[in-house]
């Protein structure tokens, strides 16, 4: 019972691990790079119907679970080959310094400053003031979350390899 237990943890760890460095790689790659290239007002109301859609179950689910899946994991496996063990403990502790904190304390905060801003109020210079402030901070935080999303993710594959 332990040992499915075990891989039960695992293997939900891998998966939404997987899927948030997925999601964050596409939203880097695609939407923020597109809609990058869109007029201040339109770029910010854009981003401001994208975060207020993504806040659901799913997403929340997938995204701040691999927080709880990683740390169990690492525990769980505290008496395993030692690269096995370190490589899940790395891998949660990026996951949740690189994912769970910067996206609560960054990136969180700049979403409820667009969020609670009336975009059609605001003048042309405002907007090109807001988008700013929010655009480039927003993004280089986002690609800290991508990369340490996906070091999380080819840590928990390393500890596999390792696995006894």
């Amino acid at each position: 019972m332990e040992y499915k237990i075990k891989l039960i943890i695992l293997l939900l760890g891998i998966l939404f691990t997987g899927l948030t460095a997925g999601l964050c790689f596409n939203w880097s790659n695609t939407v923020t790079s597109g809609i990058g290239r869109l007029d201040d007002l339109t770029f910010l109301q854009s981003f401001q119907a994208m975060n207020r859609a993504i806040i659901n179950p799913s997403f929340l689910i997938v995204f701040f679970s691999p927080v709880i899946f990683l740390s169990v994991n690492a525990f769980l496996h505290k008496n395993a080959n030692p690269t096995t063990f370190w490589s899940f403990l790395l891998a949660a502790i990026l996951f949740f310094v690189g994912v769970g904190l910067i996206t609560i304390f960054k990136n969180v905060p700049l979403n409820e400053i667009l969020d609670k801003t009336i975009l059609e109020n605001l003048s042309a210079i405002e907007l090109a003031e807001l988008r700013t402030k929010f655009e480039q901070p927003w993004n280089r935080w986002h690609i800290q979350r991508t990369i340490t999303s996906f070091i999380s993710f080819a840590l928990l594959l390393i500890g596999i390899i390792f696995t006894k």
